[in-house]
């Protein structure tokens, strides 16, 4: 197959400005792919888990969260997002042509999601049904009409609302679109920028502590007698877990490429190069001028500015959630003990009633936003990929209306979700399962494929040493929490 002519224009308008305020005010137009991505994190990793982490552990974890941040939504992310905006080619195109059965790896990928994410839905949205009962029983005062008080008739309850959220949040993805998904979304992330932000402000941390914490890489403070049993019992196990839900699925990496592609950034707007690079496996479509080369990098500004903002709401909202639980939780040892881990929302909500009474039901409403987001932009990520294999296996299969992916996708989450909710699971376990597989393993390994991938482009195309380091480096830690990950299973097994 003959290689196309592509020629990349100079950058124009917004892109050939020069650098000013206005400038970059205009390319905070640029956030979009990277908020659906960080709404897929900050339902259970952030609202839930970093807290939680914050509780029993104070400042002395931030530099894992930090590391975390950086690696996901910042090497990942980029990586990812640049190889399918410099060479036309989505990311899930790229791995299925991998050597073997054509697909194979991304055949896994889709696989193990699609057979794991139920747990993470359900660990999402359970803390939901049990916020829901305390609100009937302690707020409403309907704890004796409906049978609040007995601990079997209680579960049922909080296991019925966590299926109607689960399926109206479900619902709601069938009936968007990628670009209202998309909108909905920023306005998720910037109201839990400037909630979380205002909060932190309110709740007064040690900054010194706070930064000490963000340093000490290594550090591992010891959990506490009041520690949730997952932290004193399961340590590695906990900490890989809550290192691997930080920053968002493997899906949703994939996916972005994809998205990226909609937003037609660089050379993924350009048909031509786009339909030549997705059948064949040489990258010698891109001009060897190093001035259009040049242009090409202009193009990436916006990738580059949603990335950034990405990983900006992602570190800003992780930092401001564990400073709550280490300023207001820590001291007042309220971390949730043993069957207590779905209830820690309701915990949370001392952080913002010692500020004001009146925070705490706009706290409930901001942590159901979030929690709902995450939800519903799980089926947009895993559709994604999904179409994406079916057309790079069987060029036919383009022709399937994407709608009818997300429909089968939808249908089978809320129906798998529910033998993890009814099945009286701990939280720990939902969470664990998924981290094992997806959130470390797999995300580790699109991270050192998408390094390759740009390391091998072009000598004019390829990333700067230093971000291929990053990319190299991001991979092994990635791996090493798989490794944790399974060696606790292991022994939680036994």
């Amino acid at each position: 197959m003959t290689a196309p002519l592509i020629q990349i224009p100079p950058p124009e308008g917004l892109y050939a400005e020069p650098f000013s305020l206005r400038k970059c005010v205009r390319l905070l137009g640029s956030f979009g792919p990277a908020a659906v991505v960080a709404s897929l994190s900050l339902g259970a990793g952030e609202t839930i888990m970093v807290c939680g982490l914050g509780s029993w552990s104070a400042f002395g974890l931030l530099w894992m969260l930090v590391l975390s941040v950086v690696i996901r939504a910042g090497f990942v992310m980029y990586l990812v997002g640049r190889y399918t905006a410099v060479t036309g080619q989505s990311f899930a195109h790229r791995v299925a042509a991998l050597p073997g059965p054509r697909g194979w790896l991304l055949m896994l990928f889709v696989a193990a999601e699609l057979a794991i994410l139920a747990t993470g839905l359900t660990a999402i949205a359970k803390p939901c049904g049990n916020l829901g009962v305390f609100l009937l029983g302690e707020k409403l005062g309907l704890a004796d009409t409906l049978g609040l008080t007995n601990p079997d008739t209680a579960r049922l309850w909080v296991n019925g609302i966590t299926s109607v959220f689960l399926g109206a949040a479900l619902a709601v993805s069938l009936g968007s679109s990628y670009v209202s998904l998309e909108k909905q979304q920023i306005i998720i992330c910037g109201l839990m920028v400037v909630g979380t932000a205002t909060a932190t402000i309110f709740v007064g941390p040690d900054l010194i502590e706070m930064f000490w914490g963000a340093i000490r890489f290594g550090h591992l403070p010891p959990a506490p007698d009041w520690a949730p049993p997952a932290a004193k019992n399961e340590y590695t196990l906990n900490l890989a877990t809550i290192f691997g839900y930080v920053g968002g699925s493997l899906s949703g990496y994939i996916a972005y490429s994809s998205w990226v592609g909609l937003h037609g950034w660089g050379l993924a707007g350009n048909a031509t190069a786009r339909d030549y690079a997705n059948q064949s496996s040489r990258q010698d479509h891109l001009p060897a001028d190093p001035q259009q080369a040049a242009h090409l990098r202009r193009l990436l500004t916006p990738l580059r500015w949603d990335v950034a903002l990405g990983a900006a709401v992602l570190l800003a909202v992780t930092v401001a959630f564990l400073s709550a639980g280490a300023t207001v939780l820590y001291p007042k040892q309220l971390s949730p003990g043993a069957g207590q881990e779905f209830a820690l929302l309701t915990k949370q909500a001392v952080i913002w009633e010692q500020i004001s009474a009146w925070l705490v039901p706009v706290y409930y409403v901001a942590i159901l936003l979030a929690l709902w987001g995450t939800i519903a932009s799980v089926p947009e990520a895993v559709a994604r990929v999904t179409h994406d294999l079916l057309a790079a296996v069987r060029p036919e299969a383009k022709q399937i209306p994407f709608r009818k992916v997300l429909t089968i996708l939808v249908a089978w989450f809320f129906v798998s979700s529910q033998f993890w909710n009814w099945g009286g699971f701990r939280f720990d376990l939902l969470t664990q399962i998924g981290a094992l597989v997806t959130v470390n393993l797999g995300v580790g390994i699109v991270c050192l494929l998408a390094t390759y991938y740009n390391a091998t482009l072009p000598p004019l195309y390829r990333t700067r040493w230093w971000v291929t380091l990053g990319g190299v480096l991001s991979g092994i830690v990635l791996l090493i929490a798989f490794v944790a990950t399974a060696i606790g299973m292991i022994m939680k097994l036994r």
